[in-house]
C-alpha cells in the first residue's frame, strides 16, 4: 500500500502526494519558524545598535563570528544526532535515542566549554583576528565578556531542541526557540537604550539580552523534556558509551565537522577580509549578513524537515518512498532559491529605511544585497539537498568535497587576491566570496542523481552494549 502511494506520487504533479504534502509542511514550518527567530535575533541586533552607531553595529556583527565557529562544532554533533535520531524514531529503538541523547550532551559541554571560556578570558585575541581598527576590537571585546556565558548554555539547549524535532514534537521545539527570541528582542530594547530604569549599555546590553534568553531557552527545553510522550536523558547513563552506535557517530559526525568547519571558517574568513576593508564596508556586509540569514529561513526549514522525512522512511526500509521525497525536496529547493532572489532584490528600499549607514556604506549595501539575490539561488539548492537529503540519508562526505574545492580553492583565494593584492573594489571582493554556491550547483545535481544517499543507517539488532 505505502510503495503505490510512492509510485503515484512519482506520476503525478511536485506537490500531488497529500502524505508527502502533511509531513512536510507539519515539519517544515516549525523549523522554517525556529530559523527565522534565530535570524531575528542578528536582526534586531543590528537593526539596534545600528541605531545607536555604526560602530557599535559591526563590532558586534564581527564579535558573533566566534559563535559562529562554536556553532560549526555544535551542529557535526546535533547534526549527527538527528540523522542517527530521525532513522531510530523510525524503528522506535528508545534505548538507542537515550544513548543518542546523552552523546550529543556530553560532546556539546564539552565545545560550549571551551568557546564560552574563550570568550570570557581572552576577547582580545579573539578580536584580532577580524579587525584591526581599535574602536571596532574594544566593543567587540566589551561584549564579547558578557555573551561568553551565555556560550556555556547554547550546545545543551541545542540537544534538547534537536531530540524535540525527530520525536515529532517541532512545534515544541520552535515554540521554546521563538519565545526566547521574543525575550531577547524585549530585553535588547531595554539594555541597549536604558529603557525602564535600567542603563543604557549598548553593545554590552546585547550580551546581557542574549545571556538572559539562553537561560530561559534552556530552562523550558529541559522542563519541556519531562513530560510524557518527549525525550529525554537517562542522566544515570550520562557516561555510557555504547560502543556500536559511538562508531556510526563518529563515521557519520566526521564529515559533518570537516563540512562544518571548512564552511563555518570559510565564511569567517569572508567576513574578516569584509571587515580589512575599512568601517564602510563592514558595516554594509554585517547588513548584508542579516538580509541572508533572514531569507534563508525557508531553505533551512525545508533541509531540516527533509532530513527528519527521508530519515523516518529510510530507517523504515522503504526506499522507494525516499528516492521519490527526495526528487519532490529537489524540485523545491530550486523553486525556493528562485523566490528567496526576488525576495531579496525586493526588500532593498525597505531595508535601507532600517540602518543608520554612511552614505557611502549605503551605496555598497545596494551592490551586495543585488549580488546575495542570485547567490542565494544556489544557497538555497545547495542547503536543501547537501544538509537535507544526502545528509538525511547519511551520505556525509560530498559536502567536505564540494566546500575543499569551490570555497577554498576558488572562493576564498580570488577574495584574498583582490581584496590584498589588485586592490579590485569592494563590491568585485564581495562578489567573490559568493562564487561558492553557485559553482557547486551542477557537481551537486551529478550526485544527487547517483542516489548514493539513499541508506538504511539502523542495525538489524537495535545497536546497544551494555
Amino acid at each position: 500500500m505505502r510503495q503505490s502511494a510512492a509510485k503515484t506520487g512519482r506520476q503525478g504533479g511536485l506537490f500531488s502526494d497529500k502524505i508527502f504534502n502533511h509531513k512536510l509542511i507539519t515539519l517544515t514550518l516549525p523549523m522554517a519558524l525556529q530559523s527565522l527567530m534565530l535570524a531575528a535575533v542578528a536582526a534586531a541586533d543590528a537593526i539596534m545598535l545600528g541605531r545607536l552607531d555604526q560602530n557599535s553595529m559591526s563590532a558586534v556583527s564581527l564579535a558573533t563570528q566566534i559563535q559562529f565557529v562554536m556553532n560549526m562544532f555544535l551542529s557535526a554533533v546535533t547534526s549527527t544526532g538527528l540523522i542517527l535520531g530521525a532513522q531510530y524514531w523510525g524503528i522506535r529503538d528508545r534505548d538507542s535515542l537515550d544513548d543518542i541523547f546523552n552523546m550529543m550532551l556530553r560532546l556539546c559541554l564539552v565545545v560550549d566549554l571551551v568557546f564560552g571560556l574563550a570568550c570570557i578570558l581572552a576577547p582580545q585575541v579573539l578580536m584580532q583576528f577580524f579587525t584591526n581598527d581599535p574602536t571596532l576590537a574594544e566593543i567587540g571585546c566589551a561584549y564579547l565578556q558578557i555573551a561568553g556565558w551565555s556560550y556555556l548554555l547554547t550546545g545543551i539547549s541545542q540537544v534538547y531542541l534537536v531530540m524535540m524535532k525527530i520525536s515529532e514534537h517541532a512545534g515544541a521545539s520552535a515554540l521554546v526557540s521563538s519565545v526566547a527570541v521574543v525575550a531577547n528582542i524585549g530585553l535588547n530594547t531595554v539594555f541597549i537604550f536604558g529603557l525602564l530604569g535600567a542603563p543604557s549599555m549598548g553593545a554590552r546590553g546585547a550580551a546581557l539580552a542574549t545571556l538572559l534568553s539562553r537561560v530561559l531557552e534552556l530552562t523550558w527545553s529541559v522542563l519541556a523534556s519531562m513530560r510524557k510522550g518527549y525525550l529525554h536523558p537517562n542522566l544515570a547513563r550520562f557516561f555510557h558509551r555504547n560502543p556500536l552506535l559511538s562508531k556510526d557517530f563518529v563515521r557519520i559526525s566526521l564529515p559533518i565537522l570537516g563540512a562544518s568547519l571548512l564552511w563555518g571558517i570559510g565564511f569567517t574568513s569572508y567576513t574578516a577580509i569584509m571587515g580589512h576593508l575599512g568601517q564602510d564596508a563592514a558595516a554594509a556586509n554585517s547588513v548584508a549578513a542579516v538580509v541572508r540569514d533572514l531569507t534563508c529561513c525557508m531553505c533551512n526549514g525545508v533541509a531540516g524537515a527533509g532530513s527528519v522525512l527521508l530519515g523516518n522512511e529510510l530507517g523504515q526500509g522503504k526506499l522507494d518512498t525516499a528516492k521519490d521525497y527526495g526528487q519532490r525536496l529537489m524540485k523545491i529547493a530550486f523553486l525556493i532559491g528562485i523566490v528567496t532572489c526576488f525576495v531579496v532584490i525586493a526588500v532593498i528600499p525597505l531595508v535601507l529605511r532600517f540602518y543608520k549607514l554612511t552614505p557611502a556604506a549605503q551605496q555598497l549595501l545596494v551592490g551586495m544585497l543585488i549580488v546575495t539575490g542570485f547567490y542565494m539561488i544556489g544557497r538555497c539548492v545547495n542547503t536543501v539537498i547537501i544538509n537535507g537529503i544526502f545528509d538525511g540519508g547519511g551520505d556525509t562526505k560530498f559536502d567536505i568535497y564540494s566546500l575543499a574545492v569551490c570555497m577554498w580553492c576558488i572562493a576564498i583565494p580570488t577574495a584574498l587576491l583582490g581584496a590584498f593584492v589588485f586592490h579590485w573594489p569592494v563590491l568585485a571582493v564581495y562578489a567573490c566570496t559568493c562564487l561558492d554556491e553557485v559553482g557547486k550547483i551542477p557537481w551537486v545535481m551529478y550526485h544527487f542523481r547517483k542516489y548514493k544517499w539513499l541508506k538504511n543507517l539502523t542495525r538489524t539488532s537495535p545497536a546497544r552494549a551494555e
